[in-house]
């Protein structure tokens, strides 16, 4: 008798601990595209002369570590930019931008983004700005970047809460293109 109530006590306490969690199933999902490039496009956000409209837009899943996943994002022939994610032993993911000059050196103004402040949706985490990228770019303390994914498609956002100021990308997913050479900073 005891060992059935022990059978009955801690067996649904082993099953909910071995459940993942909305941040584990949104990153086993960007796990899937390791190694895969894709095209995007601008869908909200597009202004003459910003350096993004025109341009052609790859992201490329380029690595993935169990709690690292690097993703460059070039536009046209610069390739400054890797959204760098980091799954921390809360579960909760972490987004930095990654910005590195020609030569490999970091832009002055690099490594801001923020952190989930919970599990957030198997399909869409998001980012509020944290104490550094407040303290390097002021003007960012009330951004919010997400990253939304499904089957077909990925993209990444940023609204400043208080202004008028959206940007999102929408990446293909059905349609991987060939794989680009790596960022600036970053050896093959």
């Amino acid at each position: 008798m005891r060992a059935l109530v022990y059978f009955l006590l801690v067996l649904p306490l082993h099953i909910i601990a071995q459940e993942q969690t909305n941040s584990e199933k949104f990153w086993a999902q960007l796990q899937a595209h390791c190694g895969k490039a894709y095209e995007g496009e601008i869908v909200a956000g597009a202004v003459p002369n910003d350096g993004f409209t025109g341009e052609k837009l790859v992201m490329h899943v380029r690595s993935c570590d169990t709690n690292d996943i690097r993703i460059p994002f070039f536009v046209g022939e610069n390739k400054s930019r890797t959204w760098v994610l980091h799954l921390n032993a809360n579960k909760l993911i972490s987004l930095k931008h990654d910005h590195r000059k020609p030569d490999g050196t970091e832009e002055e103004l690099t490594q801001y983004g923020g952190i989930s402040s919970n599990h957030g949706l198997a399909n869409l985490q998001m980012f509020p700005s944290d104490v550094h990228t407040s303290q390097i770019i002021p003007a960012a303390s009330s951004n919010i970047w997400w990253f939304t994914i499904d089957d077909t498609s990925l993209t990444y956002n940023l609204r400043r809460i208080g202004t008028d100021r959206f940007f999102s990308v929408r990446f293909d997913l059905s349609n991987a293109i060939e794989t680009p050479e790596a960022p600036w900073g970053t050896k093959e």
